[in-house]
C-alpha cells in the first residue's frame, strides 16, 4: 500500500559550494559561484547567498556578473567533489537497508517495514546527524510515502532542514504548490500548462486523464499521477558494477597506433552520448586490449564523475599507452565505463566555456535525432563500430 510506505530523500545543500567551503570556513555566508571564470564561463553551481540574487547554474558567467558583481568566482575541483560523494554514501550505505544513489549529491532511502524497530522520522534526523558530523557537510532530508512525495518534501526544507509528509498530509502538502515544483517537469511542459491557466499543483491534479494524455501523451499521465501524489517508483539498490562498455574486434590483427586511437575516441563518444541519453555519470573508465596471442590485459582508473567526450578520451588514450608495452599486434580493444550514477552535469560546467557547453548540446541533440553515429570527429569518420 502506498500509505505504508516509508521513503526518505536525502540531498546535499548546494554540495560543490560546501566541499569548498568545508576547505575554506572563510567562505560561509557569501556568495560563491562555481565555475564561470571567465567572461565566456558558465555557472557550474552557486551557494545559497548567490541565488538570492538570481543565480542559478548553467547560467552564463557574464550574467551572473551583472546579477551579483560582488560573487566570488571559483574554479571548482570536480575530483574533490566526487571524493566527498564516495564519503557520504558509505556512510549510508552502513547504516539503512536499501540506498540508491541518485545522483552525485543525492540520495533515495527506502525504510518501509522498519517503521517497527524505528521510528523512521527519528532515524532520518540521526543519520542525517551523522552525515553533518563526520563529512562536516550540510544535508537536508525529506520522508514521506514516495521518491516523487520525499524529493518535493526536501526542496521545500532547503538548506539545512527536514521534512516529513505523512500519508493524510500528502495532498495538502502538494496542492499549493507551482506545478514547477514537480520532479521532471520540464522548462516546455510548463510554459505549456502555465498557458492553460494550469500553474498550481491543486488545479493540475483535477485536469481528466484523457485530457492530459492529449496533452502531454504518457508524460501526461505520469505529472497527472505525481500531482495527486501517487508514484509507484521503487529505490532502486545503489550499486558500483552497473557499467557500459563496447568493444571491437580488428578483421586483422594491427600495431596502427594512429588507427587504433581514433578508434578508442569513436568508441568513448559512442558510450559517453549513451551514458548522457541516460542521465548518468561515471568515476571509472577500464581499458582492455586483446593481443594476436589472446592475451588479455586491463587496467582501469577512477576518475571525478562526468560524462564529457573529452575527459573520458584523454584517459582511455591515456590507459592504452600505460598497457601497450609489448609492441605487439593488436585483436581487440574495448571500453567500459562504470561506478554510475544518476546526474544532470552533462558536461563539465566550470572548465568549459558557454560556447563549449552550447555546441555538447547541440551535438547531442542532432545524435537524439538522426542516431549516435549521425556526427562525429573527422578522423573518426572512416571507423566502423
Amino acid at each position: 500500500m502506498l500509505k505504508d510506505k516509508h521513503i526518505i530523500h536525502m540531498d546535499q545543500d548546494a554540495f560543490f559550494v560546501s566541499v569548498e567551503v568545508r576547505k575554506n570556513p572563510e567562505l560561509i555566508g557569501k556568495p560563491v559561484i562555481i565555475g564561470g571564470s571567465s567572461e565566456r564561463g558558465v555557472v557550474a553551481s552557486c551557494s545559497y547567498e548567490a541565488r538570492k540574487f538570481g543565480v542559478h547554474s548553467a547560467m552564463p558567467a557574464r550574467m551572473a556578473k551583472q546579477l551579483c558583481p560582488h560573487a566570488i568566482f571559483l574554479r571548482g575541483n570536480m575530483d574533490e567533489y566526487s571524493k566527498a560523494s564516495h564519503e557520504i554514501t558509505d556512510i549510508l550505505k552502513e547504516r539503512v537497508p536499501l540506498i540508491e544513489k541518485a545522483s552525485i549529491d543525492e540520495h533515495y532511502i527506502d525504510m518501509t517495514g522498519m517503521d517497527r524497530f524505528h521510528g523512521c522520522m527519528k532515524y532520518a534526523h540521526e543519520l542525517r546527524a551523522t552525515v553533518i558530523k563526520e563529512t562536516g557537510l550540510p544535508i537536508s532530508f525529506g520522508l514521506s510515502v514516495n521518491k516523487t512525495v520525499s524529493k518535493m518534501a526536501t526542496n521545500e526544507c532547503k538548506p539545512n532542514g527536514e521534512l516529513n509528509i505523512e500519508y493524510p498530509g500528502v495532498v495538502p502538502f502538494l496542492n499549493p504548490l507551482s506545478i514547477r515544483k514537480i520532479p521532471g517537469l520540464g522548462e516546455k511542459t510548463f510554459i505549456k500548462l502555465s498557458d492553460m491557466g494550469i500553474k498550481k499543483i491543486e488545479t493540475l491534479s483535477q485536469v481528466p486523464i484523457d485530457h492530459m494524455t492529449a496533452l502531454l501523451g504518457k508524460n501526461g499521465l505520469s505529472l497527472l499521477q505525481k500531482s495527486k501524489g501517487i508514484d509507484f517508483s521503487p529505490v532502486i539498490p545503489y550499486s558500483e558494477a552497473k557499467s557500459i562498455g563496447t568493444q571491437s574486434t580488428f578483421k586483422s590483427d594491427s600495431i596502427d597506433i594512429v588507427m587504433i586511437g581514433n578508434l578508442l575516441t569513436a568508441m568513448v563518444m559512442d558510450i559517453a552520448f549513451q551514458l548522457r541519453e541516460q542521465k548518468k555519470l561515471c568515476a571509472c573508465i577500464t581499458l582492455t586490449i586483446r593481443y594476436s596471442d589472446f592475451e588479455d590485459v586491463t587496467r582501469q582508473a577512477s576518475i571525478p564523475y562526468t560524462a564529457l567526450d573529452s575527459v573520458l578520451i584523454a584517459k582511455a588514450k591515456d590507459l592504452f599507452r600505460q598497457l601497450f608495452q609489448k609492441r605487439k599486434l593488436i585483436r581487440l580493444v574495448g571500453v567500459r565505463l562504470s561506478n554510475l550514477v544518476t546526474g544532470f552535469e552533462q558536461i563539465d560546467l566550470y572548465s568549459q566555456s558557454e560556447e563549449q557547453y552550447s555546441l555538447y548540446q547541440a551535438l547531442d541533440k542532432i545524435r537524439h535525432r538522426f542516431g549516435s553515429k549521425s556526427i562525429a570527429i573527422a578522423s573518426t569518420m572512416n571507423i566502423n563500430l
